[in-house]
């Protein structure tokens, strides 16, 4: 029974840890940026989306009132707080311009996602189609 108690378990020891954990972050460093178009692509996803839900209330306010809107708080369309209003959302969405006839949306994003100094910008009009007017 002495011998059970004595029975060394197999186990890394901290240094060992501490080489796989640095290993980890020399790979990670080197994959990061052949990821980061890809993180761009996925954040962009959201500003469409909106968009979508953007142009979807700008048409309902058009069958309403036969005109569309340029306040976007006639809307049944709430923006989402961004990430510097404590939130989620990476973009923040305006009404450029609206006539009887028309309209145009913008999503402008508030942070730089690959770090090149350029923010991404999306647009939709009365056609219902997103276009990316500025790529970061």
């Amino acid at each position: 029974m002495n011998t059970l108690l004595k029975k060394k378990v197999p186990a890394l020891n901290l240094q060992e840890t501490l080489i796989v954990l640095a290993i980890i972050g020399i790979l990670l460093l080197l994959a990061l940026p052949n990821l980061m178009p890809l993180i761009s692509k996925a954040k962009s996803i959201e500003a469409q989306t909106q968009l979508k839900a953007l142009y979807n209330s700008q048409t309902t306010y058009r069958y309403m009132y036969s005109k569309f809107t340029d306040d976007i708080n006639e809307l049944d369309f709430v923006p989402p707080k961004t990430v510097k209003e404590e939130g989620t959302a990476n973009y923040r969405y305006e009404i450029i311009e609206a006539t009887d006839v028309g309209f145009k949306a913008r999503a402008e994003a508030v942070t730089d996602f690959d770090g090149d100094g350029i923010l991404n910008v999306w647009e939709i009009d009365a056609n219902g189609n997103p276009k990316q007017i500025t790529k970061d």
